[in-house]
């Protein structure tokens, strides 16, 4: 198994306890909050979504599916278009609510086959790549995607306890 066959195999282990956490449930249990400070599950999937949407994008040099697919558009929040929900206040938490998740999962099925197309051929040599000068040590393409993968399993893992606190109730 290569590097790239490795990514694309958690991408897509990813996009199927997503489908999973967010199957069947209506807008408000997408919203279901276990206290205000609290993230609900419509929010952990729309920002594991755009961390992975915006950080492959910038390592790839390409544009975010959020826009040229019309995500953005299509979920019409009430916040800057290139907000990926990082420091969201409260308020802000409870601002990304959807009609159904198949808004959610149609998003992240496109981030994911967009990372996957990025990836799939990728070199082991390309992981070295410098994709992020901004943090000391300099942030590799390889530390940057196992990075999205940590952080989308992260907050998948969140969702999918809240589905089942939610269901328990």
């Amino acid at each position: 198994m290569t590097s790239a066959e490795l990514l694309v195999d958690a991408l897509g282990r990813i996009r199927g306890v997503v489908h999973r956490a967010v199957d069947g449930l209506t807008p408000e249990q997408l919203a279901f909050r276990l206290d205000p400070e609290t993230n609900s599950i419509a929010w952990l999937v729309w920002h594991l979504a755009r961390v992975q949407d915006d950080h492959v994008a910038d390592a790839f040099g390409t544009d975010q599916v959020w826009v040229s697919k019309g995500w953005r558009d299509r979920f019409d929040l009430p916040l800057d278009g290139s907000d990926t929900g990082y420091g969201h206040s409260s308020q802000q938490v409870d601002d990304v609510r959807v009609a159904d998740g198949d808004l959610l999962t149609g998003y992240l099925d496109d981030v994911v086959e967009h990372t996957r197309l990025l990836v799939h051929d990728l070199p082991d040599g390309d992981l070295d790549r410098i994709v992020d000068t901004s943090w000391d040590p300099p942030v590799r393409l390889g530390v940057r995607l196992t990075s999205v993968v940590g952080d989308d399993m992260q907050h998948l893992g969140q969702a999918a306890l809240l589905r089942g606190v939610m269901q328990d109730r």
